[in-house]
């Protein structure tokens, strides 16, 4: 019964966030508060246990960067870097998309796609009001661009980082399996943004010549703030880097960060506070009770049971698990946030390992075993792609989208999606491709030699 009422709870507020009849901060509040008050997650459980409750790194993590982006926003650099850009690229408003695109994707790939979003958002809503156009063709790039980098590296998005810890991967085995992924996928994504955009941006050459006229010089003020700004950020960005070896959570550096920040520029807190994207830190607060609600009955488990049996993973080949895992990974994480299901799947791939490989189940190594990596790897590019799917899919598309809504420019989960989906089907087939390459087609045939 508790199984059918979470499952109930989580479809009934799913569909009246796609709806938008209500505001999705109150419907997720309200699932949640039900989630806790039916006791499907007990209020400790919901606040502190590891596995059901809000992921606060990523809450932290998100506040502190939004102070801190919110100070630098103080020193006109956006604005700098909004004309800078433009100007590179002669006011064409589908060339500036690529650039900002290329940009999204580099800094996502060594911050992360949330910090990226909020550092570039602004830039882009500014750049936009300047040409006089809809900055929806842009967000939604950057959006997609953010969380393709991201899945690049290890840091670049939480589920690299959670399945890398689980079964001690590298910085540098990211960089070897998923890095090529990344560069084979985007240039057919930048293709794609072509298809559905390239004829839709076109501006008039008056502003064009005012985009080239314009001296983004005048727009930097407040020096001291902005070199006192780049320092932390700078600190930061270091400390996301290196935060492994720091043995310190992205959280604690972004937090610690921003309350350097406040005190050397002297701003108000008060008002800097007010700045915050409350209503979306509230939303992921509530969506992660909601969630964890469902992974607490066996919804995710059950379903990911159910891929497995399908597939019937060997301990000679699992393609076809990695394949359904690539795809089941992917429809998952656009319609729960990516951190929880793949919290959920990282048990799920290692109990099939211990069932597969039973002679080796004694050995430390299992987990890393060269016939289970290509389903860590199609499960880390599902999660982090799939994430694209859905408005609230990965934590870029709820922030983007929020700062959108703030600047005026509200974006619809059926606007978002009618562009989305496409995308992520795209993105999707093209790692199918290279997971069927790289690791089950390229070792026979170099093992001819």
């Amino acid at each position: 019964m508790v199984f059918w009422i979470a499952t109930g709870i989580f479809i009934v507020c799913y569909g009246l966030i796609v709806s938008e009849k209500l505001d999705k901060t109150k419907v997720a509040l309200i699932g949640a508060g039900l989630m806790m008050f039916l006791k499907i997650v007990s209020h400790h459980e919901a606040f502190y246990n590891e596995k059901y409750a809000v992921d606060y790194n990523v809450i932290f993590l998100l506040i502190g960067m939004m102070i801190i982006v919110h100070v630098l926003s103080k020193t006109g650099i956006f604005q700098y870097l909004a004309i800078k850009c433009a100007k590179l690229a002669k006011g064409k408003p589908f060339l500036i998309l690529i650039l900002f695109a290329c940009i999204t994707a580099i800094f996502s790939a060594f911050l992360d796609n949330v910090t990226t979003v909020l550092l570039l958002v602004p830039v882009t809503l500014f750049i936009a009001d300047e040409l006089n156009i809809d900055p929806f063709p842009f967000l939604i790039t950057e959006v997609m661009a953010a969380n393709i980098g991201g899945t690049a590296t290890l840091i670049g998005d939480p589920p690299n980082i959670m399945i890398a810890s689980k079964i001690k991967l590298t910085f540098m085995d990211f960089i070897y399996h998923l890095t090529p992924a990344v560069l084979f996928i985007f240039p057919f994504f930048l293709l794609a943004t072509k298809f559905f955009f390239g004829k839709k941006m076109h501006v008039k050459e008056e502003v064009k010549k005012r985009i080239m006229n314009m001296d983004e010089r005048v727009l930097l003020k407040n020096f001291p703030l902005l070199i006192k700004s780049f320092i932390v950020l700078g600190i930061v960005i270091l400390g996301f880097v290196f935060h492994g070896v720091l043995h310190h959570e992205p959280a604690t550096i972004a937090i610690l960060g921003s309350a350097i920040l406040l005190i050397l520029s002297k701003e108000d807190p008060h008002e800097v506070l007010k700045e915050i994207e409350w209503p979306t830190i509230f939303f992921f607060i509530g969506l992660f009770i909601l969630v964890g609600g469902v992974i607490k009955v066996g919804l995710i488990t059950k379903l990911s049971e159910g891929m497995i049996a399908i597939t019937n993973p060997t301990a000679d080949n699992m393609f076809v698990t990695s394949i359904t895992t690539l795809w089941f990974s992917a429809i998952c994480s656009a319609v729960v946030d990516n951190i929880p299901f793949v919290a959920s799947m990282i048990p799920l791939v290692r109990d099939t390992a211990y069932a597969v490989l039973p002679a080796e189940s004694s050995n430390a190594g299992i987990l890393q075993h060269p016939t289970l990596m290509p389903v860590w790897w199609s499960l880390a590019l599902g999660a982090c792609l799939g994430g694209n799917g859905t408005p609230i899919g990965a934590s870029a598309n709820v922030i983007t989208i929020g700062l959108s809504k703030k600047a005026g420019f509200p974006i619809t989960f059926k606007k978002y999606m009618i562009y989305s989906i496409p995308f992520t089907i795209l993105t999707l087939f093209i790692s199918t491709v290279y997971i069927w390459f790289r690791y089950y087609i390229l070792p026979v045939f170099l093992s001819q030699f």
